[in-house]
């Protein structure tokens, strides 16, 4: 199975320090959806892993990240896009879990779930959390410019073979060249 694992907000969304706390709130990145939708075109199972801390943080509740992830899938669905599944953290960064990113439990309970060796799978994220976590599950880094992307370019420090792309749409371009 041909797989790549997404960030949610930065990467599919526009993302906001204030968090996404309802539905009204989620956006999508202007080619995002299309680019997934691409992604599935040439057989591409798509996964989201997204830690949302805003949970434990009071900010939103499990019915409000539910209807979010709703228009996030009904929004891909439009477009003729599909993602598969979407793992969440939503605890804080000040909590003992194992799969708050930058850790890697999600990304490996994503490849227990469909039975997928993570070595070489792309995973798209803008923060360096997300490529850690990446690197961690064996999987490729790669880092998108938007979101928080323009800022964890600049802090350096990515884990290595961290390929760099202005966005989701670019950095699906590159996947599809060479698969």
């Amino acid at each position: 199975m041909k797989l790549v694992i997404l960030d949610r907000d930065g990467v599919i969304n526009v993302d906001s320090d204030r968090f996404i706390k309802s539905p009204d709130e989620w956006r999508p990145i202007p080619g995002a959806l299309e680019a997934i939708a691409r992604l599935n075109g040439a057989g591409f199972h798509v996964a989201v892993a997204t830690n949302q801390s805003g949970i434990e943080r009071g900010l939103l509740d499990m019915n409000a990240l539910n209807a979010i992830h709703s228009k996030m899938l009904k929004a891909a669905q439009q477009v003729g896009a599909r993602i598969d599944v979407i793992f969440y953290c939503p605890h804080s960064s000040d909590t003992d879990c194992r799969c708050r990113k930058p850790l890697p439990g999600m990304f490996i309970d994503i490849g227990k779930r469909l039975n997928v060796v993570l070595a070489g799978v792309p995973c798209i994220g803008d923060g360096l959390r997300d490529l850690q976590a990446a690197a961690a599950a064996g999987g490729r880094p790669f880092l998108v410019l938007s979101g928080k992307g323009v800022a964890t370019l600049a802090a350096g420090d990515l884990p290595d073979g961290t390929q760099v792309f202005n966005d989701l749409s670019a950095a699906v371009d590159a996947i599809l060249s060479t698969s």
